[in-house]
């Protein structure tokens, strides 16, 4: 990725995507760019195509038509376990139910990703170790020092969505997406987390690209997209495509 240093984090030209289903659906973004740094809030309601971007984006889904650069890597260039694998290493994903291993520890599941990101996993190893650096990141985000053996299973709401920011944040990846990962939590705790999460993004360097329908969040980011701003959703009647 050395030659591609200087490229924007996202740039989606001519994209179309469609919905194989009777009343065909089809998703197109004319243009759509995110710089390297960005932190960028996607507003939407439900339906409004944020899942399907978000595939799109890390190469879960595959556009019919049109470019999905990364980080200057179009990733129709890949192939499948390639885009797979092209994910792991670049991106941090935050779900929005968190999707934690419940009977695994917490260390393990902020580590987890490393098992699949050797780049991600070097710079872990030399930023002081794994263990250390998920205790460390455990740590920044307002969890006790003793939290990393406790089952997640066991946690609170809050307290499992800050390990999974841990887990997106493990190994520096360039870009952390996070759908809808305040949707659980009240304003207040809402706040803290934001506050706790634009640090460690700051400090890693990573562009945020965070998806919500709630737009009090909106004084947060640095920029605020509408998603009916940039994609369109069409429907075929009939269509076996």
């Amino acid at each position: 990725m050395e030659a591609h240093a200087l490229a924007d984090a996202v740039n989606l030209r001519g994209v179309e995507y469609r919905w194989n289903t009777r009343n065909s659906f089809t998703l197109s973004i004319g243009a759509f760019q995110v710089p390297r740094g960005e932190r960028l809030l996607l507003l939407g309601p439900s339906g409004s195509g944020k899942s399907t971007l978000l595939s799109l984006l890390t190469g879960i889904a595959s556009a019919q038509a049109g470019s999905v650069e990364i980080l200057g890597q179009p990733l129709n260039e890949l192939h499948g376990s390639g885009r797979d694998q092209f994910r792991a290493e670049h991106f941090g994903i935050i779900f929005q139910m968190f999707n934690l291993l419940p009977y695994g520890s917490v260390i393990d599941n902020v580590l987890l990703p490393l098992n699949f990101a050797p780049a991600r996993r070097a710079r872990t190893v030399a930023a002081g170790g794994l263990e250390s650096e998920a205790r460390r990141l455990l740590t920044s985000l307002g969890l006790p020092g003793d939290i990393g053996r406790q089952k997640a299973a066991t946690l609170s709401v809050g307290q499992q969505q800050r390990v999974a920011a841990a887990r997106a944040l493990i190994g520096s990846p360039e870009i952390i997406v996070a759908d809808e990962p305040t949707s659980a939590l009240d304003e207040n705790r809402q706040q803290d987390f934001l506050d706790l999460l634009f640090d460690q993004v700051d400090a890693s360097g990573a562009t945020l690209i965070m998806v919500s329908h709630d737009r009090r969040l909106a004084q947060h980011f640095t920029r605020v997209v509408e998603f009916a701003d940039i994609l369109t959703v069409s429907k075929t009647e009939g269509s076996n495509r």
